[in-house]
């Protein structure tokens, strides 16, 4: 029996079951639901219900869930964080990953597709040649689904997070 000084021992049975939960948290990690969904896409991206994102340039949508947008979030941590925190590019600070700037590239990467399409074959803003900044993203990296699931990522976040894709340090 664990001592507490503590007379109550209502009180005594909630702080046990509070210490074998969290030593069962420790021993065996957090259950598979509750790092199903980040708090950041929860609360700055905003995504409570699944959101509708432009997947191509004839103005189709498709909707993605907190947990896509949290796959897509834990790629680009992963992968994409070291040169673009915050929606930034360190090695070109005047191409952020803001809506605009996307919207601005040549050709446009302001939907999903083509998004996916510069994960696969990343190109210079204006188009005119591939780019070492980025690596490529082959399908035997990451699938169609999971590149969409960046893609959706980096649009949410350039359309809801706070500072996402600042050009000032």
């Amino acid at each position: 029996m664990l001592f507490f000084p503590f007379r109550e021992s209502g009180f005594r049975r909630i702080l046990s079951c509070l210490l074998v939960s969290l030593s069962s948290l420790i021993l065996f990690g957090a259950p598979a639901w509750a790092a199903e969904v980040d708090v950041y896409v929860r609360r700055y991206l905003d995504v409570q219900q699944p959101v509708s994102l432009p997947l191509d340039s004839q103005e189709q949508v498709r909707s993605f869930s907190a947990t896509d947008l949290t796959a897509g979030k834990r790629f680009f941590e992963e992968n994409c964080k070291n040169c673009h925190v915050g929606g930034s590019t360190l090695p070109d600070p005047t191409v952020p990953l803001s809506l605009q700037a996307l919207k601005g590239a040549v050709p446009p990467r302001d939907n999903i597709q083509s998004l996916v399409a510069f994960l696969r074959k990343p190109m210079t803003y204006n188009g005119t040649d591939e780019t070492d900044f980025c690596r490529a993203v082959p399908e035997s990296w990451l699938s169609e689904t999971e590149a969409e699931n960046v893609a959706a990522f980096i649009l949410r976040s350039a359309q809801k997070a706070p500072g996402w894709g600042n050009t000032t340090f």
